[in-house]
């Protein structure tokens, strides 16, 4: 069992980064966008997408953990 679970724990955390990154990419355009906006204009289109990346990233993260406690509990039996 573990020889499926560890490659499932690596892609999701390889996900968790790439989501990450693409995240903190979102949120430096944004910044620059953001500087010109009126204010009370409502979220930005890479503010939702922020908002979007982050979710995802969490999703990635709390399945990542999963598999390691499938694992860490596999292990101990």
């Amino acid at each position: 069992m573990s020889y499926i679970l560890i490659p499932i724990a690596v892609v999701l955390m390889v996900m968790t980064v790439i989501t990450l990154v693409r995240g903190i990419a979102a949120f430096l355009q944004s910044t620059r966008e953001d500087l010109d906006r009126p204010e009370g204009s409502g979220p930005s289109a890479m503010q939702l997408r922020q908002n979007h990346l982050m979710f995802r990233r969490i999703l990635f993260q709390a399945a990542a953990i999963l598999v390691v406690a499938l694992l860490m509990f596999a292990n101990k039996q």
